[in-house]
């Protein structure tokens, strides 16, 4: 049986435009916490870095294995829209077979469909930590939205931690629970500079 997949510039240029989709595709979760946005490219982008921190931890993981998880796992979204929890209560989208439609005619798709399949299979030490990485993620959209008053944003907090699987994961939950979202620019809220840039006059 021939292949469909091919090198068409027109094909890749096509799946580049698909992923762009994903910068539009709301997150739909926020909507039932009652603040806050996030775009489902957004969340893949941090999604990638807390990837990054947890494999930087780990012994004898494959680190470019992690990141690609990371990058893919929320891809099929593009066309099926973000389904939050209560969502998949009542319906059911088909992820495999827009991955193989997706993946179906790209020079590049084996590799997407490998990735996306371990993702969700959850059998390989690389796959754990990137759905850590995902849950993290999530964690952290949570602080920020409770540190400007969702106070229900906690409890999900605490529901996403007992998800988490690997040690140095679940290692980052008191952190993230104290640590202040705006902590990384704003912890020396006395220092003069937000007065006055520290100019004389």
């Amino acid at each position: 049986m021939k292949s469909k997949k091919n090198k068409s510039p027109e094909r890749i240029v096509d799946f580049l435009f698909e992923v762009g989709i994903l910068s539009k595709t709301p997150r739909s979760g926020f909507y039932f916490l009652g603040s806050g946005e996030q775009s489902v490219a957004e969340h893949l982008n941090r999604t990638m870095f807390i990837g990054y921190a947890l494999a930087m931890q780990e012994k004898n993981v494959d680190t470019t294995k992690i990141l690609k998880m990371c990058l893919f796992h929320d891809l099929p979204e593009g066309r099926t829209s973000d389904l939050n929890y209560v969502h998949q209560k009542y319906a059911k989208v088909n992820e495999k077979k827009v991955v193989d439609d997706m993946t179906e005619t790209l020079p590049f798709g084996d590799d997407i469909k490998a990735m996306w399949e371990e993702y969700e299979e959850r059998k390989t030490r690389e796959s754990v930590i990137a759905k850590d990485a995902d849950n993290l993620e999530w964690m952290l959209s949570m602080k920020e939205q409770l540190d400007t008053g969702n106070t229900r944003a906690e409890e999900w907090i605490h529901i996403a931690a007992k998800r988490l699987k690997t040690e140095n994961a679940k290692k980052l939950v008191p952190a993230i629970l104290k640590t202040n979202s705006d902590h990384w620019w704003f912890s020396d809220k006395s220092d003069g500079w937000w007065v006055n840039r520290n100019k004389e006059k």
